[in-house]
């Protein structure tokens, strides 16, 4: 059986990765490692998901020193403590942050400034030199993803509707997973777009400007000098040419940038975490204010 196992998860709206490992205590010498990407499971299916991943990787959970969840929805406290209850049965040590957190830690690691989000939903958030907060958006397909994935194909499946796709595309709104399925389309308005699609292009056009406008938000928030820092994740941002059209966008808004190229992912950053929690370095369950990562700068930030 592995021992001292430490264990990453970045659980997001469509995928779940993790990353665990194990060695021994006194040389921290790995000596078992495991990577898993899947179909996410909901965080209410997230324990079960991860009882049958323990037994069959030969875990207790004892074994698993700590565990950091990485999670989309998780802003609160009282939504982090609410998970870590739910998950204490499977390590000696478990925190639960968000996703969107993990991402920027990530990407940015202690500098201050500005994270880009954006795969299937979307969110911006930054951190100042004094440790403080803000994010803009982030508050799902109903009320928010604005520049999304799911906003992409949503506006490029309205002008469908119009013409004779209107029973397919009704069809799919109608579907148990139609947000995921909705937001599997971005890519190919993508395409489109880049082949010169005027509409294709004015959606795209509009994306860019909702994200650069979150960012600008959050920069002016927190006002963060410039050249103001900014990264990116998720897998809308894999896209180069459209990565470059929200930087150009944001230019637009009088925000002088130094792009950096993600130093490491989300689900890297997590175990990271993980590591630090086993070592006492990192407190579980004791972000500190009303709301774990705030819509507005704040004095006392979560001590990651």
């Amino acid at each position: 059986m592995p021992e001292h196992v430490l264990v990453g998860i970045d659980l997001g709206a469509t995928q779940i990765r993790m990353v665990a490992s194990g060695g021994k205590a006194k040389t921290g010498q790995i000596h078992w490692s495991r990577r898993v990407e899947a179909r996410a499971p909901t965080l209410a299916d997230l324990p079960r998901f991860l009882r049958r991943v323990w037994r069959r990787w030969g875990l207790s959970p004892s074994s698993v020193d700590a565990l950091v969840v990485a999670a989309k929805g998780v802003w609160t406290v009282r939504e982090r403590q609410a998970q870590q209850r739910r998950l204490g049965g499977l390590a000696k040590r478990v925190q639960v942050i968000s996703d969107a957190e993990a991402a920027f830690l990530g990407a940015l690691g202690d500098r201050p400034g500005v994270l880009v989000l954006a795969g299937t939903g979307s969110i911006v958030l930054g951190r100042d030199r004094r440790r403080r907060w803000a994010r803009a958006g982030g508050l799902g397909p109903l009320l928010g993803d604005e520049g999304s994935g799911f906003w992409i194909a949503r506006e490029w499946l309205r002008l469908r509707a119009r013409g004779r796709d209107f029973a397919r595309i009704r069809k799919l709104a109608r579907s148990p997973d139609a947000v995921r399925r909705v937001a599997g389309l971005a890519p190919a308005v993508l395409r489109r777009a880049e082949r010169g699609h005027r509409a294709a292009r004015a959606i795209v056009a509009n994306s860019q400007a909702l994200l650069a406008a979150l960012a600008c938000r959050v920069a002016r928030d927190l006002r963060l000098p410039n050249p103001v820092a900014v990264s990116w994740a998720g897998s809308l941002l894999e896209n180069r040419a459209f990565r470059a059209g929200v930087w150009r966008a944001l230019k637009r808004h009088g925000i002088r940038t130094r792009v950096m190229v993600p130093a490491h992912s989300p689900i890297n950053a997590a175990h990271a975490l993980a590591k630090r929690l086993a070592d006492g370095n990192l407190t579980p369950g004791k972000p500190r204010g009303r709301r774990a990562v705030p819509s507005g700068p704040r004095r006392s930030p979560p001590r990651y």
